[in-house]
């Protein structure tokens, strides 16, 4: 009779760098698995008949048998099975919140920690990475099926819809508006959550699949989509993001030294403001910065200001830590690295010096009620509570929404009453013959991995209908 398999219910724990190191640097934060680390943590999978990690994934990865070909040393087989449904496993091994999806739905987690799917993921990348002969080795011809389709935006939800669409033989040209291909994962998430190289790899890799990227390339004023349509393609993808910042919209706000976090990670990350003046990007910090939100764009934010110099950050959240949508091990880093948490905080106005730059901010405490529309408690003011924080900058960080350059420029594209682009939640269809929509455009701001699934739902549908299996309604 066999020996029943010995489960271990902790999982191993990923080597980081210390607090006091890494708020010094922006190098990355998490070091990754050794491989003896992979193997063990890999021997936790429980190998499920029914395994239920699979569907929490929103690109559908084969999760035990990736996990079992680590088990096996087999790594080229591990490599090969991940990026049968993911072309970004680097990026989202780092940074795809696996605990609120894949991880949450692992059979282990109802007795201990559920195994450490996202590490184990990175793993795998970073080996690939390591390992550039094995990539060449699983490269295969893909012939043309002569068909031609653009694709608006090459952040996650285009990447992953380019690279689905030219396994399957299309002719994929992506046009980016900015200078360097990988939209937010360029511009909005730090080097030291995500290395640039990582991103550059996984859009270098959807490059050797035959996809073309065109760069600076603002969509609505160089060519709209009608234009598109009219002149070779078959169909389009829009994925251009969500990158207008969203404000408090309280007195003082127009005064200098306040950023919308788009802005201040762009300078930073994108720019690499942090490596002035070798980059000519300067970026005012001063000792004491004010960063507004709760999300994970507010965590990373508040990071890297003190990694530019700050000797004091807060982070202003007008609900408690339970609300906070940023992902735990977000949040736990941050403190970690000396964020000052103010909780249920509200911001009331900015006061500025005599120069009209910003110099404190007025805030006033708040308490929460009953839940609103989103299921977390209403925070209300306490009247009464108002006290000052003296700051030398600022930073909003309450989300975007879409740029409207490309709506405005397309007829019949129906939008939501958020300025969003209407889509089939399914599919990704609009309401405009041949063009499809994914991502923040379509949701608002989201995960990347949510981004990512809405790309390849848009390919599958996009190919059906271009090989006549669908018809548009």
């Amino acid at each position: 009779m066999a020996e029943k398999k010995k489960i271990n219910l902790n999982r191993v724990p990923i080597p980081k760098q210390s607090p006091e190191m890494r708020r010094k640097n922006f190098s990355e934060v998490a070091l990754g698995y050794t491989g003896e680390q992979a193997i063990e943590e890999a021997n936790r999978c429980l190998q499920c008949k029914k395994p239920s990690c699979k569907d929490g994934c929103p690109v559908n990865v084969d999760i035990p048998e990736f996990i079992k070909a680590i088990c096996d040393h087999d790594m080229p087989e591990a490599v090969r099975i991940l990026k049968g449904k993911n072309s970004l496993p680097g990026i989202c091994g780092r940074v795809c919140p696996q605990e609120t999806q894949c991880e949450m739905r692992c059979n282990l987690a109802k007795k201990g920690a559920p195994i450490a799917i996202g590490r184990l993921e990175r793993y795998v990348a970073d080996w690939e990475r390591a390992h550039p002969e094995i990539s060449e080795k699983q490269g295969e011809h893909i012939k043309s099926n002569g068909k031609k389709v653009a694709i608006v935006g090459s952040g996650p939800a285009g990447l992953t819809c380019a690279a689905d669409l030219a396994k399957r033989g299309y002719e994929v040209t992506i046009f980016e508006a900015l200078h360097v291909a990988g939209g937010v994962l360029m511009y909005g998430i730090p080097e030291f959550r995500l290395p640039k190289q990582v991103v550059q790899g996984e859009v270098d890799y959807v490059k050797s699949l035959g996809v073309e990227i065109k760069l600076d390339q603002i969509i609505g004023k160089i060519a709209t989509v009608d234009e598109f349509l009219e002149n070779g393609y078959a169909a389009i993808f829009l994925a251009p993001g969500a990158g207008a910042p969203m404000f408090l919209n309280i007195p003082g706000e127009n005064l200098s030294d306040i950023y919308s976090a788009n802005e201040f990670l762009t300078r930073t990350n994108l720019m690499k403001a942090y490596l002035f003046p070798e980059y000519d990007t300067p970026i005012k910090v001063g000792k004491r910065i004010a960063v507004f939100g709760g999300g994970n764009v507010a965590m990373d934010a508040s990071r890297c200001a003190l990694r530019l110099g700050a000797e004091e950050v807060y982070i202003i959240y007008r609900r408690s830590k339970v609300e906070m949508p940023a992902r735990l091990e977000e949040r736990e880093n941050t403190e970690e690295e000396g964020v000052i948490f103010k909780l249920l905080t509200n911001p009331r106005k900015f006061i500025g010096d005599e120069q009209g730059r910003v110099k404190a901010v007025e805030c006033y405490e708040m308490e929460l009620g009953e839940p609103d529309e989103s299921g977390r408690r209403r925070p209300i003011p306490k009247p009464g509570t108002e006290f000052i924080i003296d700051i030398d900058a600022a930073i909003i960080a309450l989300g975007t929404q879409p740029n409207p350059i490309i709506p405005s420029t397309t007829k019949g594209l129906e939008l939501t009453r958020w300025g969003t682009v209407k889509t089939d939640e399914a599919t990704g269809r609009t309401s405009k013959d041949r063009v499809w929509c994914g991502g923040d455009m379509a949701t608002g701001a989201a995960t990347v991995i949510s981004a990512m699934g809405a790309g390849k739902r848009a390919a599958t549908d996009i190919d059906a209908y271009l090989q006549g299996k669908s018809e548009l309604p």
